[in-house]
């Protein structure tokens, strides 16, 4: 089966195109045939895209809408340029979509019908930066490849649907949970769901057996608490704002400050929760920007003390959520880095793992320093009683392999 994958956003969109079915998944044999990402849909949009061979290659087009560009990825794959053995349109069988919020209604991946896509849309108003998006790129692959294609949603909110009541439920009112479906939602399932199963084949964990904590680190950051397989807890809340601190995003904060600097600022209530998502995190605090490879730059090179100040922060909150978790657990078997930071920062997982040695987690410095670029392994001692691990997130091949067993009806 070739399943299309696709992940839209306000003016982005990223493609991959996934040779699967059942046999292959069971031995892990999974082809991707092509790749690819959009940005600055709208107007003269920059496209990279990758082909078999891996070998990017850049073009512009202009793309006025996430209908033009999902029509320029369908054509673009079953194109001779891209090598993909793709001839025509019939030769994609599946799409499966990337969609952030299911709310409690989806605890798992399904085939996109009149009745789903109507919730995915009632659920605008729990994320209205992304669904809206995201409905979009159903709707214009439903265009593209005709009603014929089964379309697929892979929910974001899914895997922490697991989450006790205890666990997902603020101390707020309840009326305001039943009413109006105020809990912790969390965010990141796929990418925690991947991760968690690459681990359990690396060590040849049974999955009943997994006591893990993932820490999914890039721009949005996120913890996850996993027991036998599934989610118990995790740092995202009602939207993607609580929790760590993130690229332009603060995490955690006592919710009294909003009003506080609402008066003080002159801003409305939306403003300061604009500033919260956007101009907060590692951005906010250092001034300088949000990546975390530049802000180990300028704290290598020139010393720059709200660099180091921003990622002291970073790291000290993602330590305090792996203490919190190992109390909520009983004590994990392996932390678990994957993101763009945790798969490639060799420096900030060792800053979080420091001190670490109470719960029986000692840093090898060389193994730790050898794992970027996409490689999976451990890097803490042998004898240490909690191990770390790095383990890249492949949330596209997920979403994948969801489609084949969604359209198989598995």
């Amino acid at each position: 089966m070739h399943v299309l994958v696709l992940n839209a956003g306000s003016a982005t969109l990223k493609f991959q195109v996934v040779r699967t079915d059942a046999e292959r998944i069971a031995a892990n044999a999974d082809d991707v045939l092509a790749r690819g990402t959009i940005e600055r849909i709208g107007g003269e949009a920059v496209i990279t895209v990758r082909g078999p061979e891996g070998v990017a290659s850049k073009r512009t087009a202009a793309l006025r809408d996430m209908r033009a560009a999902v029509e320029w990825v369908v054509g673009w794959v079953t194109s001779g340029e891209a090598h993909t053995g793709l001839t025509s349109r019939a030769d994609l069988h599946a799409v499966g979509h990337r969609v952030v919020h299911g709310g409690e209604r989806f605890s798992r991946s399904v085939r996109v019908t009149p009745d789903v896509a109507r919730a995915i849309e009632e659920m605008i108003e729990f994320a209205p930066l992304h669904n809206p998006h995201n409905l979009a790129g159903i709707q214009a692959a439903q265009r593209a490849l005709g009603d014929g294609v089964p379309q697929v949603a892979v929910f974001d909110t899914a895997f922490h649907q697991t989450l006790a009541e205890h666990a997902f439920l603020y101390a707020i009112p309840y009326p305001l949970y039943r009413r109006h479906g105020v809990r912790r939602y969390g965010f990141h399932g796929t990418s925690h769901r991947s991760v968690a199963y690459r681990y359990r084949h690396l060590t040849g964990t049974e999955r009943v057996d997994v006591r893990i904590i993932t820490l999914h680190l890039g721009n949005g950051c996120s913890a996850c608490a996993i027991v036998g397989g599934e989610s118990i807890d995790t740092s995202m809340g009602f939207t993607p704002l609580e929790g760590l601190v993130m690229g332009t995003r603060s995490g955690d904060i006592d919710p009294a400050v909003l009003d506080y600097i609402a008066t003080k600022e002159g801003l409305s209530l939306p403003q300061v929760e604009a500033l919260l998502n956007s101009q907060s995190g590692l951005l906010g605090i250092s001034g300088l920007t949000n990546d975390m490879r530049d802000l180990l730059a300028e704290a290598r090179e020139h010393d720059d003390r709200r660099a180091k100040l921003a990622i002291r922060m970073f790291c000290w909150r993602a330590r305090k959520y792996v203490g919190a978790y190992l109390a909520a657990m009983g004590g994990a078997d392996a932390i678990v880095f994957a993101g763009g930071i945790g798969e490639n920062a060799p420096e900030i997982r060792a800053e979080i793992c420091d001190g670490m040695e109470w719960a029986g987690l000692v840093v090898d410095p060389s193994a730790n320093d050898a794992l970027t670029g996409g490689k999976a392994g451990r890097f803490s001692t042998d004898d240490s009683r909690l191990a770390a691990w790095v383990v890249p997130t492949d949330e596209e091949l997920l979403i994948a392999r969801d489609t084949c067993r969604v359209v198989g009806g598995t």
